[in-house]
């Protein structure tokens, strides 16, 4: 039985963690020992959104000290620079996004930080082109491409909706954090509020149950329940800056709906424009207002992309199909290529922290260390977290809520 460490940032309610859970649950299925390994402990209760994830084993980094795998996989850029603190034969990365991108200009030795673990001599799994592309032109780096899958038993034109779509009426779907900057969902809800949508709804991660100009509030749904919304919905209006391969559209697509996005990296994997989809330049606000209102004034425009987005799910393939892709590429790693050394990584990773920490020191002491307070957030909002989950939801809670109330 092969052995596989998988290493979480979070097991908080998003789009990376569920392609995560999805290939963990189906490798584990497959007879292989799948670990997932935090730097925290895990209650089960955060894993509401995705229950299925609860099967799989949960230990911290020092569970796990005195463990050998035949591989461990890093899947955020924070983990990969703990990765030697599992002991594996070999070591992976799946990269999910160019996560250098979801920083500030401003933040360069962070940025520089997270471009140097595409550099590291990892084995690497990408879930779109432009990635694999991306990450051979820029640093010689190979990568397998195994396309994220999509619950065909989920996602599907016929089932449940929490209201029936009304010909002659428009109802747009917003999907996303209302604090993540690159997921611009504030903005995307202005738009929607200055088009002739009739009906705005936000299916969210964040912890709300109302949000100015929005007709209904979807928070923190499970991914099972996630579909009654989307066959409600006539158009998801997805407008994020930074994307690796995007799942929303996909499953409104599946659900018998269509699609206005920008045209961020990825959407192309599945999207053609006036197509299936419509796709407007970045920031372009007027295209996108002008694109909801032709939907809302042009029934028959609407019905025909609405006709080739479920043609383009027909085609695309279930999460049993990509999981069975995604176990040959590590299987392939595993058995066919050099082990990677821990202590050759630790090496690596250490130059590049090394260096990581004289730039931000270089730019803290040009700032007269306004990073002092951010520092002390991140270490207040940890411990909450660790120690007292239910102050730390709380804390969540009513941040949320003042976000809400100021848009």
């Amino acid at each position: 039985m092969m052995k596989w460490a998988i290493l979480l940032g979070s097991p908080d309610i998003s789009g990376g963690s569920y392609v995560i859970f999805e290939h963990a649950i189906r490798a584990q299925k497959k007879g292989i020992e799948i670990t997932i390994v935090t730097e925290e402990k895990v209650s089960m209760e955060r894993l509401h959104w995705h229950p299925e994830a609860r099967s799989l084993i949960w230990k911290t980094f020092s569970e796990v000290s005195n463990e050998i795998f035949d591989i461990c996989i890093a899947t955020w850029w924070r983990t990969v620079y703990e990765m030697t603190r599992v002991t594996a034969s070999t070591y992976a990365y799946f990269v999910q996004s160019i996560e250098s991108r979801f920083y500030e200009e401003s933040e360069k030795p962070l940025r520089k930080l997270v471009e140097s673990t595409y550099r590291l001599p990892l084995y690497k799994i990408t879930e779109a082109t432009w990635i694999k592309q991306y990450l051979k032109e820029k640093h010689n780096s190979e990568a397998y491409l195994v396309r994220n899958g999509i619950r065909k038993d989920i996602y599907s034109p016929i089932g449940e909706s929490i209201a029936p779509r009304e010909p002659g009426k428009l109802r747009v779907l917003v999907e996303g954090p209302i604090d993540v900057g690159f997921k611009n969902v504030p903005k995307t809800i202005e738009l929607c509020r200055r088009s002739l949508a009739d009906e705005i709804w936000l299916l969210t991660s964040s912890p709300i149950d109302s949000y100015t100009g929005v007709d209904r509030v979807f928070s923190r749904i499970p991914i099972f329940d996630t579909a009654k919304i989307y066959r409600s919905c006539d158009v998801i209006i997805k407008l994020s800056y930074v994307e690796g391969m995007f799942g929303p559209p996909l499953e409104m697509f599946h659900c018998g709906g269509t699609s206005i996005t920008y045209n961020v990296t990825g959407h192309d994997e599945y999207i053609v424009a006036d197509v299936n989809g419509l796709v407007a330049a970045t920031d372009d606000d007027d295209q996108v207002i002008q694109y909801i209102n032709l939907l809302k004034e042009n029934p028959t425009k609407l019905n025909q992309l609405k006709t080739k987005a479920l043609e383009t799910a027909e085609q695309w393939p279930s999460w049993d199909q990509s999981s069975n892709e995604f176990i040959a590429a590590v299987q392939d790693i595993c058995l066919n290529k050099p082990p990677i050394e821990q202590s050759k990584l630790r090496n690596d990773c250490q130059f590049y922290f090394d260096w990581y920490v004289i730039g931000e020191d270089y730019k803290n002491a040009l700032a007269g260390h306004k990073s002092t307070a951010r520092l002390i957030y991140h270490k207040l909002n940890n411990y909450l977290r660790t120690n007292h989950p239910k102050i730390h939801q709380f804390a969540r809670t009513m941040k949320f809520k003042i976000i809400a109330r100021k848009m």
